[in-house]
């Protein structure tokens, strides 16, 4: 008898399934982040609400806040601000969800526990004070890419042409950037980093870092997916890749079912050990996922496949929950040996941003003479000082 057959409804929540989700961007797609006109219990517009998640067995989420390309160098920082207000107000504002923070936090959750992370580094606009704000709001995982470059790392995809480098996949901002990340506590994500950037992180990271929405690139030559030797290097750095469901990237086609997601699994249980894997399914945040894995009430189907694999109780415990808490205690731990560190002061150079909406941050320097109206002179300083203290003392 299965494991999930043993278990009643009632326990449900001991199965955490613990993934990338993107509902916040569907919230805004469809309701323009008002909650108020979302119902969270029942809502086929998306493939995540109440029902379906104990459904599924699910007791935490990673819920993205993700923002498009497009707003790079203009209001990512803003609209980012409001998909993590969105997520802590659904998160707080209905009882069977609790916002967490910490791997003790989510270990300890009766509900379904949300994790915020951010989903690409232009969110934080080259900025580590803007990184450190995140964190202060409850962030606590950030991707270093999404379908684009930021000035300081690499995407996958090319779709998007900025900050176009060569052999600069990580530069020395990026290094900054990751060692703030390990300061703090915050996991460094690395779906959607091209093989460079993800190679040059793993090398450097001083904690362990996680694909949130990856898989194994054997299965599905994708460049969304992690190639072995980087599988490698993963298992080295005691990180985590947690497996995408999206249909294009397990399958490398629309044709896809629970039995090729499966695959993936197995392949990279093969190459580095199933304590290695989580769940990452992608759900909301793509569109075209296998048959019988359609929206996250499913999970179950692909549970029982892998139990059908010899995969033990103890293999998929790690898979659905453990693996992951682990990661993020050893994060934790990196933050807490680094309690001696001062946050960093490093700054982007403007030659590396590149970007006109910049402003160097000086006094602007006045004229010496000023006109109104093409010629006519503005009343002198002095005269305007005595004016108005002729004013004042005639009150």
């Amino acid at each position: 008898m299965s494991i999930l057959k043993q278990t009643s409804r009632r326990d449900y929540f001991s199965f955490s399934l613990l993934r990338h989700n993107d509902l916040a961007l569907r919230l805004r797609m469809h309701f323009k982040n008002k909650l108020s006109n979302f119902s969270i219990h029942n809502n086929s517009k998306v493939a995540t609400d109440i029902r379906r998640l104990a459904a599924g067995h699910v007791g935490g989420q990673v819920f993205a806040a993700y923002v498009l390309c497009t707003a790079q160098d203009k209001d990512a920082v803003r609209l980012t601000l409001e998909q993590i207000d969105v997520i802590r107000r659904m998160c707080t504002e209905n009882p069977e969800m609790e916002l967490v923070t910490t791997a003790e936090g989510m270990r300890n959750s009766a509900k379904i526990a949300c994790l915020i992370s951010i989903e690409g580094g232009h969110s934080i606009d080259s900025s580590l004070p803007a990184l450190r704000m995140f964190y202060q709001l409850g962030v606590r995982s950030m991707a270093l890419t999404h379908n684009c470059n930021t000035p300081w790392a690499e995407s996958s995809s090319s779709f998007y042409q900025n900050y176009q480098r060569k052999n600069n996949s990580l530069t020395d901002f990026g290094k900054a950037v990751v060692n703030e990340m390990n300061r703090l506590g915050m996991l460094v994500d690395l779906s959607h980093s091209s093989w460079e950037t993800a190679r040059a992180v793993l090398k450097h990271s001083a904690a362990p870092v996680i694909f949130s929405h990856s898989s194994a690139y054997a299965i599905c030559n994708n460049v969304r997916n992690v190639p072995d030797d980087l599988l490698l290097l993963l298992k080295e750095n005691g990180g985590l890749i947690m497996v995408n469901f999206y249909s294009s990237f397990v399958a490398c086609s629309y044709n896809a079912n629970v039995s090729i997601v499966a695959d993936h699994f197995d392949h990279i249980k093969r190459v580095i050990g199933a304590k290695s894997i989580g769940i990452g399914a992608d759900y909301d945040g793509a569109q075209g996922f296998p048959k019988g894995l359609e929206d996250v009430s499913k999970y179950p189907a692909l549970i029982e496949e892998l139990i059908s694999r010899n995969w033990t109780e103890e293999e998929l415990a790690g898979v659905l929950r453990l693996n992951f808490l682990r990661a993020f205690r050893k994060v934790e731990k990196v933050r807490d040996d680094f309690l001696h560190i001062s946050p960093s002061e490093v700054e982007i150079s403007l030659s590396e941003v590149n970007n006109s909406c910049r402003v160097m941050l000086i006094h602007p320097v006045l004229p010496k003479s000023s006109h109104r109206n093409g010629n006519a002179p503005l009343m002198p300083v002095k005269a305007l000082i005595y004016f108005i203290l002729l004013w004042i003392q005639s009150q």
